[in-house]
């Protein structure tokens, strides 16, 4: 496979639980992907659109593209309005410089990364979006561009977010304060948080937006990464609170599991994951692995696991791999029958059945950094950060159908909603 993607410099989601704990019984299907789905389409005072928000990381732009069909490109959103103040306020701190530069010349290879994660408000009108260079979270105008509010999280970082199921609430991640924060979508204002294990990552609304998990990634910007030091990554660990009290329900940590499974070999930072229709079966993936793993939610237990081609020019040395992934990215068809996986260091995306595991053709792509399902159901959709587009793949066939150009060094793709009329931000 030809590599077209820049030079790297060092660059996952709930697991289910079942025993001893009878209130929580797992992550929602909806919950795991996209939560932003309400209202519908055509619903309201205000008809809508569904879409999908790219988040453009380097650019500080997010490109809003048809959610299936074309994909063709209906408008852009600058994400950083107010880029000049808010540098004017790193740049005279001396400690929030610091982290400023650490976050450029870490996870951001070299680049300020603007945006992370975003999500559509219920009436469509509002884009909430993470930005972690800023260490904030703000609500965007859709229709004007400006800034409605602006929440400044914990620390010098914020991450990856999820929506409630009702779409009234955001939970974000601040990465350097190990603290969950969970917004009201609409004015900003917290309704509580948390603390998590190392490096808070991927939170998960589960139970109909009852409990909230999140998922502690540790430290994946250090060059210790031969398996004999993988101990000093941090604590990892999953934090499973009440989303009402944010009080602590259960923690728990895959390193066990992974034991017992007999891979001591792998991490336990958990990536990307999906869930089955029915919440039986979630799959997941960790750092350094070309691969994933299923996980019996009844059972409490790993189940089977799954190692993918290796494209024999990627380099073999860990330090170079982004953010210690190998594989980043992953969706499930809606009727839970194919798995769709990003190979971000192998720079391809196949499409495995759930049932035998074996995978597809293997769909060239550069630096495929997230994966998830088009708004009907047939495609999977990933970002292709090395080439700044996003492709979608056929679900049935597992072959490419389009992709579409879009800004500098695309990550996360969300479905969304926005006004029927909407083609941009007007100038202000």
């Amino acid at each position: 496979m030809r590599r077209t993607f820049r030079t790297r410099r060092r660059s996952s989601l709930p697991l289910a639980l079942a025993v001893a704990l009878t209130v929580v019984g797992g992550v929602t299907a909806a919950s795991a992907a996209d939560a932003g789905r309400s209202p519908e389409p055509g619903s309201g005072p205000e008809a809508l659109q569904e879409v999908m928000f790219v988040g453009n990381n380097w650019d500080g732009t997010a490109d809003v593209i048809r959610s299936a069909g074309s994909f063709a490109k209906l408008g852009r959103i600058n994400v950083i309005p107010d880029k000049d103040e808010r540098l004017r306020e790193i740049y005279l701190n001396p400690l929030k410089l610091v982290f400023f530069l650490g976050i450029r010349n870490g996870p951001g290879e070299g680049h300020d990364q603007f945006v992370d994660d975003m999500y559509s408000t219920p009436d469509g009108k509002a884009m909430v979006v993470s930005r972690p260079s800023f260490a904030d979270v703000v609500s965007i105008d859709v229709a004007t561009g400006k800034i409605n509010w602006r929440f400044p999280v914990s620390g010098f970082r914020s991450d990856h977010m999820a929506v409630s199921p009702d779409g009234k609430r955001i939970a974000v991640s601040a990465s350097t304060s190990n603290t969950v924060h969970v917004l009201d979508i609409t004015t900003g204002a917290q309704a509580g948080s948390f603390k998590t294990g190392d490096k808070p990552h991927e939170n998960v609304f589960a139970e109909g937006g009852k409990y909230l998990w999140n998922m502690a990634i540790g430290d994946v910007n250090t060059d210790l990464d031969a398996p004999g030091m993988d101990w000093t990554k941090g604590d990892r660990k999953i934090t499973i609170v009440d989303a009402t009290t944010f009080e602590p329900v259960k923690v728990i940590d895959m390193r066990d599991r992974l034991d017992a499974f007999g891979r001591k070999d792998l991490s336990d930072a958990i990536r990307p994951v999906a869930l089955t229709p029915d919440e039986s079966k979630l799959y997941f993936q960790v750092s350094f692995f070309n691969g994933f793993l299923e996980y019996d939610v009844a059972g409490d237990r790993i189940t089977r696991v799954k190692t993918l081609p290796k494209n024999p020019d990627t380099d073999e040395n860990r330090t170079t791999w982004v953010n210690d992934s190998r594989h980043h990215g992953m969706s499930m068809s809606p009727d839970g029958d194919k798995l769709c996986i990003a190979g971000t260091m192998d720079d391809y995306v196949t499409v495995v059945d759930r049932r035998t595991l074996q995978e597809g053709p293997l769909v060239s792509a550069s630096k495929p950094y997230w994966a998830t399902v088009s708004g009907d159901g047939r495609s999977c959709v990933i970002s292709e950060s090395g080439t700044d587009q996003v492709t979608a793949v056929d679900f049935a066939t597992g072959k490419k159908t389009v992709s579409v150009p879009v800004g500098d060094h695309p990550q996360r793709v969300r479905i969304a909603h926005v006004p029927t009329d909407w083609t941009g931000p007007a100038a202000h």
